[in-house]
């Protein structure tokens, strides 16, 4: 049995159509919900990647994006999700991992997908490949796909001390006069996230970007503060 069957089989058994079709309504998902809430769906993909073990780095990349690829509900998407942050594929967590991310973040293109790739798989490469990540985020940040844009911007979310400011102003620029509500967020969601480190530092920049920051940015980057 695939990866992806056993997954489907099991969250079929959890099925609940009722809270699915809610599911599919909040996340305006063009694939419906199995209807299985976050703790179960991922006691169920601890459960089927229990023993997994991939022979080699393309081994796993076709794992996941087989599951991703693959799915017919949101929940398996979730699961491929999953895979990628499996202690099994802990070895394959280098720069050559990032067109796979890029990958699920180009398809995936919502920020369920998103967020959780950009926030929980690139910190990981870029605590391990602080430069290399760090050219490819500037690049991904003044691109046209506005996912990649906002995963530029929340990549360094989880690194907290050693968050990079100059990497995180330089991919906050070229967004800064977007009227797109998802790299508005993020712009302040990462900036009151430094501000833990350092809230002057963010109120000083709030206070020379108020012309160009979104009312929206400047009180998600001053929430705190």
């Amino acid at each position: 049995m695939t990866l992806l069957a056993a997954v489907r089989t099991e969250l079929k058994k959890q099925a609940n159509p009722a809270q699915g079709a809610k599911m599919q309504a909040y996340m305006k998902s063009a694939l419906p919900y199995w209807g299985v809430p976050a703790t179960p769906a991922r006691a169920v993909f601890r459960e089927v990647f229990g023993g997994y073990a991939p022979a080699s780095l393309a081994a796993w990349k076709r794992d996941v994006l087989a599951l991703f690829n693959g799915a017919t509900h949101r929940e398996e998407r979730y699961a491929a999700i999953a895979l990628c942050g499996h202690r099994g594929a802990k070895a394959f967590q280098t720069f050559e991992a990032l067109p796979l991310y890029e990958e699920l973040i180009v398809k995936g293109a919502w920020w369920d997908i998103v967020d959780e790739v950009a926030g929980s798989r690139l910190p990981v490469l870029l605590e391990g490949h602080r430069l290399e990540m760090s050219r490819a985020m500037r690049v991904w940040s003044k691109g046209d796909d506005m996912w990649k844009r906002r995963s530029s911007i929340i990549c360094q979310l989880k690194l907290n001390a050693s968050m990079d400011l100059a990497l995180l102003y330089d991919c906050i620029e070229p967004s800064l006069d977007s009227k797109e509500f998802f790299l508005r967020k993020a712009i302040g969601w990462a900036l009151r996230q430094y501000a833990k480190k350092d809230p002057a530092e963010v109120k000083r920049y709030v206070k020379k970007n108020e012309a160009r920051l979104s009312g929206l940015s400047r009180r998600e980057a001053l929430k705190n503060v």
